[in-house]
């Protein structure tokens, strides 16, 4: 984020539904490798469900690749860690790169959005019944194709860590440094904003370690602002119902967490900031590289520490996300099952492709934002741990400046299909999480348009 003065064993077809919707395959029996199915959440209209491999026979496995048919009137959403591919209603689901080698005795997983009331059928595991078998043909579907209209991704259960936080929601960063846009004291954040993030916690000169103290210059600028008040200030914003977190690093942050070690003093730094001030939690704003091994082992220490109500979010400048193999996308994959939102930088990148992967789109434009939030829609992260990062006006960055009204356009287009560019994603995502702004300062700077323009908007949102 700039601080610069202007980011699947029974064989599945034994699965019967449960009375009141959510259900699972049985445990698997047969030696070797089976795969099962469970559904891990269900609203009616659709469900999350999950497939767990699991070797069970004597030597490892260096690939694996799950085939199933899902019946008619049921469509698959977004996905995570696998490759998917459809064809009419046949899914092939196979490894990616980081979980495709399973020794014996272990397990790996990946999931899914399904649309409608069905559940897979006729799963196959390398070619052989998931519950384990001899392989064979594989099954030839019987459904027909589904409805040709672009499927719609619901929404899922509440993400981990979210707490009290609206379904979709405004998140904006709070400066504590000095610098031509307006300062605020920590009580005086404008409401529109349900989740700020204090910027930043830096790094303190032990590897890993980070520490946190309001700037002099701030205090000096306010007219003295202390650290004792700092910290009523964030239960001033608890009581009005809002979440506070610290931002570690910035655009000049230089913290690191690349060994073990580190990766413990980091958490322990965290949680010192947390129970000192208050804080619901962590934003990695990195923007000088990270060790996504490391910093993963870091953040869930710290939730081992602060338990599940713990909010981590991530602002990666939009390189990062390009890629699932980048550090940053490897890291919000990694940890996506404690993670509660991604805010992308969606400025200061020039142009970039987008998940159709055939077209360079320019920053600043309704294409380029919903273009590469799809990158990540696409690829693993659910809708609700996206959000779209943008400046909050003049002087907020140095390129990627949007219209307000532009980042509502690309929230439509992304949650209903509705004020779309010339790019379309391949689906809806209604459950897609809100926006963020550099910074809350900058907003308070230019007449709070984008907090009052954006904020209203989230709550259209289906």
């Amino acid at each position: 984020m700039r601080r610069f003065r202007f980011l699947i064993g029974l064989a599945v077809t034994a699965i019967v539904a449960a009375a009141g919707g959510v259900w699972a395959a049985g445990p698997a029996l047969a030696a070797g490798p089976t795969a099962t199915f469970v559904k891990t959440a269900d609203w009616g209209s659709g469900w999350e469900g999950k497939y767990t491999i699991t070797n069970g026979g004597p030597t490892t496995i260096t690939g694996w690749r799950i085939e199933f048919d899902l019946p008619a009137g049921t469509a698959l959403g977004s996905y995570w860690d696998a490759l998917v591919t459809t064809s009419g209603q046949h899914v092939t689901a196979t490894n990616r790169d980081y979980n495709g080698t399973l020794a014996p005795g272990a397990s790996v997983s990946f999931g899914f959005l399904g649309n409608g009331s069905g559940a897979p059928l006729n799963c196959r595991l390398n070619g052989a019944p998931c519950g384990g078998g001899t392989p064979g043909p594989n099954p030839t579907p019987t459904s027909p194709p589904g409805p040709t209209a672009p499927p719609t991704t619901p929404p899922t259960t509440t993400p981990p860590g979210a707490g009290a936080l609206p379904r979709h929601f405004l998140t904006g960063y709070w400066h504590n440094f000095d610098n031509p846009a307006v300062e605020l004291r920590l009580r005086d954040v404008p409401a529109e904003y349900d989740l700020i993030a204090v910027a930043f916690a830096e790094a303190t000169g032990t590897p890993g370690a980070v520490g946190f103290g309001i700037d002099p210059g701030l205090s000096a600028s306010l007219g003295s602002y202390t650290d004792a008040q700092f910290a009523a200030d964030v239960q001033t914003l608890h009581a009005r119902g809002k979440k506070v977190i610290i931002s570690v690093g910035g655009e000049t942050g230089r913290v690191a967490v690349n060994d073990a070690a580190s990766a413990t003093t980091f958490a322990d730094s965290v949680h010192a900031l947390i129970q000192r001030y208050g804080f619901d939690g962590v934003d990695i704003d990195l923007e000088n590289g990270l060790n996504p091994t490391y910093m993963a082992q870091a953040l869930r220490s710290l939730r081992a520490k602060v338990g599940s109500g713990l909010i981590i979010t991530m602002a990666p400048q939009t390189i990062d996300m390009q890629s699932t193999s980048a550090s940053y996308f490897k890291l919000a994959l990694d940890i996506r099952d404690i993670l509660t939102v991604v805010h992308t930088q969606f400025y200061n990148s020039g142009s970039m492709l987008g998940c159709d992967q055939s077209f360079a789109y320019a920053q600043g434009s309704v294409n380029f934002l919903t273009a590469l939030a799809c990158l990540q829609l696409e690829n693993g992260l659910r809708p609700d741990q996206v959000a779209l990062g943008l400046p909050a006006g003049p002087g907020a960055a140095g390129g990627g400046v949007v219209a307000p009204a532009l980042v509502n356009q690309a929230l439509d287009c992304l949650a209903r299909a509705t004020n779309c560019g010339s790019f379309r994603p391949p689906r809806t995502y209604p459950g897609i999480r809100g926006a963020m702004t550099w910074s809350i300062n900058w907003d308070v700077s230019n007449g709070n348009a984008f907090a009052r323009t954006v904020k209203p908007h989230l709550g259209t949102l289906p």
